[in-house]
């Protein structure tokens, strides 16, 4: 009888031919040093560079997105995921993949949704911009708490760790960057058990400018905010 498959590790691809390689490897290494039954997920959502190559070379399942966004990419991810648990991170050497077992902990602990603080680790200069860390994140952060009673601090962190049956049940339908967001509030409006973790932040390695776009992506998080706080 096959073992049964612990975590699935799902990233994101959108044109990541620089970065992916090493964050497959780092994933890898995670789960053979700590001797986890896992699989590495790869989302792609239309790239048109070498990524997919790559990462079949790295020998990660690969699924394809034909519609294009951060939030729908994710969702079919978890939506194919073979893992109990899944731990969810951005392609673009952001986040260490290698580091991944203060996630495990809790969610064996009874959380049912692990959100990393980038505030409370280390972010390399030039890792986050301006905007996105002393105004965007924080903006969003203080309106989620106040509005929906949370203690997560860091609503915008792209690295989080969850079971995965209590997050397909929260029906998530946000297809841009606010599925983030719409993911923290669902599962606080369910009374999920939710929890943080400092996690570091590094600079994006792929050395070109980021898929995010500031205000848009701002403005579609504050409008999950209240469009969800009225229902």
């Amino acid at each position: 009888m096959e073992k049964e498959i612990e975590l699935t590790i799902l990233m994101p691809c959108l044109n990541e031919e620089k970065t992916i390689g090493n964050c497959i490897k780092e994933a890898r290494s995670f789960l053979e040093k700590n001797n986890i039954n896992g699989e590495i997920l790869i989302v792609d959502n239309g790239s048109t560079d070498d990524s997919i190559n790559i990462a079949k070379r790295e020998k990660a399942k690969i699924v394809y997105c034909k519609e294009k966004g951060y939030g729908i990419a994710i969702w079919t991810g978890i939506n194919v995921a073979n893992g109990k648990y899944v731990i969810m991170g951005d392609s673009d050497e952001s986040y260490e993949f290698y580091n991944l077992m203060p996630f495990i902990e809790k969610l064996e602990d009874g959380y049912d949704l692990v959100i990393g603080n980038r505030y409370k680790g280390k972010i390399e200069k030039g890792a986050m911009p301006f905007l996105h860390r002393y105004v965007g994140t924080p903006l969003i952060t203080m309106i989620g708490k106040i509005m929906y009673k949370t203690k997560v601090g860091d609503f915008n962190c792209g690295i989080r760790g969850f079971i995965k049956n209590k997050i397909i049940n929260l029906d998530l339908k946000e297809k841009g960057m606010e599925f983030a967001t719409e993911m923290i509030i669902k599962a606080q409006m369910r009374d999920l058990k939710l929890t943080e973790i400092p996690v570091n932040l590094r600079k994006d390695g792929r050395g070109r400018k980021s898929h995010l776009n500031t205000f848009r992506d701002g403005a579609r998080h504050l409008k999950i905010l209240f469009k969800s706080y009225n229902k």
